[in-house]
């Protein structure tokens, strides 16, 4: 409880470590020397951004805490520059500033001395009189020097807002100078401009604003807040009366006021309220209304009306013997292909577009494989995609063709947040291939889909009973059932696959079997199942697996072979608590660095956690620290090769990787994969999440867990369904 002004007191004092810092909330526990005190003064409370040598002005309270003694809890506080030199030295060395570390602030202290802070606040083009110093770490030093400045006043101001500092950065970066009057005029714009801040967090500080519950403009950010949140479940559009009774529900708000939001918002052109006509009888609703964001309402009636524009397109190729073309792909190849896979070939010749699905082992790749040698054999133009890094890299050497990522392929312009190629600027291709499409979503297939010449074929491959892409939509099974394109549907596992326990017990599971740990001679040895039902046992024997067992009896790398993968993010055997306890395991000492009560260190094993345009990294890509330069403030991640630098600002976009969710692992292989099955992941176990997982490892799959979790796993097979007008509309063509 907050004393009477008479009470409290000001002290003035040097920061000489922090002991700890909280940037969710910004309390901080510093130790402070204060003048005629003997020891260092604990100091507590909301002190943002404060740095060791940082001379401080507090006004607060002294308090008795039963455990740690003395202290002062702050109630208010102000920055006041350092006078000595040992001070500023100690100010400038803490790293609060970019390009300025212990070693150069001991530089310019020992050119400038007293006037250093005088010296980069007004005559900062001095400082290249200092050796080691060039102009552009002088304009490094410039911006970082204005904006810690103007990014206090920031940060103090949001501090009444119950934002954190790590927010407040982000904040201010986006809006920069009129950060203050965005969120006073409207801070719902935060949920939608500023990553990861959600509607909640701007909820709450428009009530601090003093916006009330029941103002439209409350209810019109909820409602798309909402439709956001059913777009990041799967959902292209949701049921109008269903929306508004959760929305209702959600923002404790009267079904009227949500109605006249959702209206609002369609006159804004902010979504779109359309009129299905026909009962939606596989999600079983009769509602006769859907509201759409509007991306999603034009991405879906655009993939639907490209692929009709495509199929009224005439093929443009010449005539060949296809059956001699197959003979002699055969040959060329020195494969021979099945009934099935002769007839998809044939299919490729003359369908304008088409589909192949199948599971692991069932010959997708040498179908790909002939089609390519036929088309090329024409002097066609082929071109190959991926939706993600990995699974790009993994059809390029499936096929010896360059395979490029979707993003690379139509040539995503960060600046102008648009891709390059589109209607207006085809890609230049005879034919296309499209692997892992049940990755793709609504948008990003619409986007592909406009870039297609109409003289071209579009080949889509893709196992549809795997997990449906992260973002909106299941396309990939709704153009199936459709009917719309020819479907080559690939069942046979074929004989060197067949040898293989993870193939053989992936479509066991894909059945609605339970997997075989029976081995005789016809059969590799991949394949475990270990039967433990205590999760902490169940941690201890992962922990014991990715440190030492595995390695020694199959020689696998912990670091760069075994990729854990666990249907959810919180308990025991959750991600978050796996990657705490295996970066211990794994890489406990190096250098290191704290963010957000995270520690990152130099070897960790990292995923990017969303698509970043501008850094040419995806959602999934997963990388390894290799560098940490606490001197200029930042992070350089190695993703395949590629390096990528991270300011410690944008840290938040990267979490550990040790363990991930399997619906991060889409798209990508491993050689070893480790998942834990325990009916705590009740909610989770479904079978096509555990397909999916088990089918991302290459040589080696380990499930820990219950016969009885496993079980329950591949009995549901009724997975969430997501409301899609695609399948309907391809339908009714």
């Amino acid at each position: 409880m907050l004393k009477s002004k008479k009470e409290l007191v000001e002290i003035k004092g040097q920061v000489e470590r922090i002991t700890y810092a909280n940037e969710e909330n910004g309390y901080v526990i510093a130790k402070v020397r204060v003048p005629g005190r003997q020891d260092l003064v604990t100091v507590t409370g909301n002190l943002f951004s404060v740095t060791p040598g940082e001379l401080l002005r507090l006004t607060g309270l002294w308090n008795q805490h039963p455990k740690y003694g003395e202290q002062f809890r702050v109630y208010g506080y102000e920055s006041v520059l350092p006078a000595t030199v040992k001070g500023i030295e100690r100010y400038l060395g803490s790293g609060m500033i970019k390009g300025i570390g212990p070693v150069m602030a001991r530089r310019l202290v020992s050119s400038f001395a007293e006037k250093t802070l005088d010296v980069i606040e007004n005559s900062i083009e001095k400082i290249l009189e200092v050796p080691g110093i060039g102009e552009k770490r002088v304009e490094m030093i410039r911006h970082a020097w204005e904006e810690q400045k103007e990014i206090r006043d920031v940060m103090i101001f949001l501090q009444g807002q119950g934002v954190s500092p790590a927010y407040a950065v982000r904040i201010y970066r986006h809006y920069g100078n009129d950060a203050i009057n965005v969120v006073k005029e409207n801070p719902y714009r935060l949920a939608m401009d500023i990553f990861g801040i959600g509607f909640i967090t701007a909820d709450k500080i428009a009530e601090k604003l003093g916006i009330p519950k029941d103002s439209p403009v409350r209810a019109q950010a909820g409602v798309l807040y909402v439709l956001h949140q059913l777009s990041d479940d799967g959902h292209i559009y949701y049921p109008y009366d269903s929306l508004i009774k959760k929305c209702s529900n959600v923002l404790q708000v009267e079904e009227s006021g949500i109605t006249y939001a959702v209206e609002s918002i369609a006159n804004q052109k902010k979504a779109i309220i359309e009129k299905l006509g026909t009962l939606n009888t596989e999600l079983r609703t009769s509602e006769t209304r859907a509201v759409y964001l509007t991306p999603l309402h034009i991405a879906e009636l655009g993939i639907v009306n490209r692929l009709k524009a495509l199929f009224s397109h005439p093929k443009q190729m010449r005539l060949i013997n296809i059956d001699e073309s197959i003979v002699w792909s055969q040959k060329t190849l020195r494969m021979t292909l099945s009934e099935r896979q002769v007839e998809a070939v044939k299919a490729s010749v003359h369908a304008k577009a088409m589909v192949i699905t199948g599971g692991p082992g069932t010959g997708k790749t040498t179908i790909i494989n002939a089609i390519i040698k036929i088309y090329s054999r024409m002097g066609q133009k082929v071109l190959l995609a991926a939706p993600t890094g990995r699974a790009a890299k993994r059809m390029t050497e499936a096929t010896g063709h360059e395979a490029k990522t979707l993003h690379r392929l139509l040539e995503y312009s960060p600046g102008g947040a648009s891709f390059k190629k589109n209607e207006s600027n085809p890609l230049e291709a005879d034919l296309i291939i499209i692997d892992e499409v049940s990755m793709v979503d609504a948008v990003l297939m619409y986007h592909l889909l406009k870039a297609v010449s109409m003289r071209a074929t579009i080949i889509l491959v893709g196992d549809v009973d795997q997990l449906p892409s992260v973002g909106p939509g299941n396309i990939l099974k709704d153009i199936i059932d459709s009917e719309y394109l020819p479907t080559i549907r690939l069942k046979e596992i074929f004989r060197q696959s067949k040898e293989s326990m993870i193939i053989v017990n992936a479509h066991r599971i894909n059945s609605g079997h339970m997997p075989t740990t029976f081995y005789d001679s016809k059969h590799k040895k991949d394949f475990y199942f270990f039967n433990i039902d205590d999760p902490e046992k169940v941690l201890e024997e992962i922990v014991s697996l990715c440190r030492d067992k595995i390695n020694l009896r199959f020689g696998y790398d912990p670091m760069n072979d075994i990729q854990v993968l666990t249907p959810m993010h919180k308990g025991t055997v959750g991600v978050t608590n796996l990657n705490t306890v295996l970066q211990s395991a794994l890489n406990a000492v190096g250098d290191e660095l704290v963010r957000g009560g995270r520690i990152y260190r130099v070897g960790d094993k990292v995923i990017q956690l969303r698509n970043n345009y501008d850094k040419d990294v995806f959602n999934g890509d997963i990388g390894r620290i290799v560098a940490i330069d606490k001197e200029i403030q930042e992070v350089t991640i190695n993703f395949d090769g590629k390096k990528v630098h991270y300011e410690f600002q944008e840290l938040d976009e990267i979490s550990l990787a040790y363990a991930i969710s399997v619906h991060k692992s889409q798209g990508s292989e491993y050689p070893v994969v480790i998942i834990p099955i325990l009916t705590q992941h009740f909610v989770l176990l479904q079978r096509n999440l555990l397909y999916t997982g088990i089918t991302r490892g290459k040589k080696l799959v380990i499930l820990i867990g219950t016969w009885k979790a496993l079980a329950i796993a591949i009995k549901n097979n009724t997975p969430q369904n997501r409301y899609t007008m695609l399948r309907e509309r391809l339908k009714n063509r």
